[in-house]
């Protein structure tokens, strides 16, 4: 039986529109669902099998990507927001009665990825955001409970799908976290 990559990839990766303008991600709770709006496209749109990361039912990995902090705005039922593990670099804001994980911020100011907030795009009511580019840690599926011996076929789908696996981020994401931390050493 074929693994479940995640809904919104299974059946190949659509192309985002090219002019996304932002929207408004809606978490799954039928009765006052949290909204949140979000200006502009997403960026460093991926899957990610971390443990961490929010996941729908059955899905072995999240999509995940990033948008501006300032580009974040909770629309509405603000109140059933909580941050699930406030120990976490990632403060994953969560709909405390469905689960849903509306955006991850991260509050240190000397973190890379400082002022930008993670987004679950699939959760937008509209459609053409920019589309997943990449996997990152593939691996960690396994803490997850995926079987290693699964782990050539699901690396195989991934790369049929058009996302290439790594076992960390990409290696833009991975460049500019070491350009981070040389500029912060060259400062200190």
């Amino acid at each position: 039986m074929a693994v479940s990559l995640h809904p919104s990839i299974d059946n190949g990766v659509r192309k985002g529109s090219g002019t996304f303008a932002g929207g408004t991600l809606v978490c799954k709770c039928k009765d006052r669902p949290v909204k949140v709006g979000i200006k502009g496209d997403v960026a460093h749109n991926h899957a990610c099998g971390c443990t961490k990361c929010w996941k729908p039912e059955g899905a072995t990995f999240s999509v995940v990507a990033v948008v501006p902090s300032s580009s974040v705005t909770v629309l509405e039922n603000g109140d059933k927001l909580k941050v699930v593990d406030a120990s976490a670099t990632i403060q994953r804001h969560a709909c405390t009665v469905c689960g849903t994980h509306m955006y991850g911020r991260i509050e240190n100011k000397n973190h890379p990825f400082y002022g930008l907030d993670f987004i679950h795009p699939e959760l937008f009511e509209e459609q053409g955001s920019a589309a997943p580019g990449f996997a990152a840690f593939v691996s960690s599926v396994i803490e997850s409970g995926v079987d290693p011996g699964e782990m050539d076929g699901i690396r195989a789908r991934l790369k049929e799908i058009g996302l290439e696996p790594y076992d960390c981020l990409s290696p833009a994401l991975m460049d500019a976290i070491a350009a981070h931390t040389a500029k912060a050493r060259m400062a200190a």
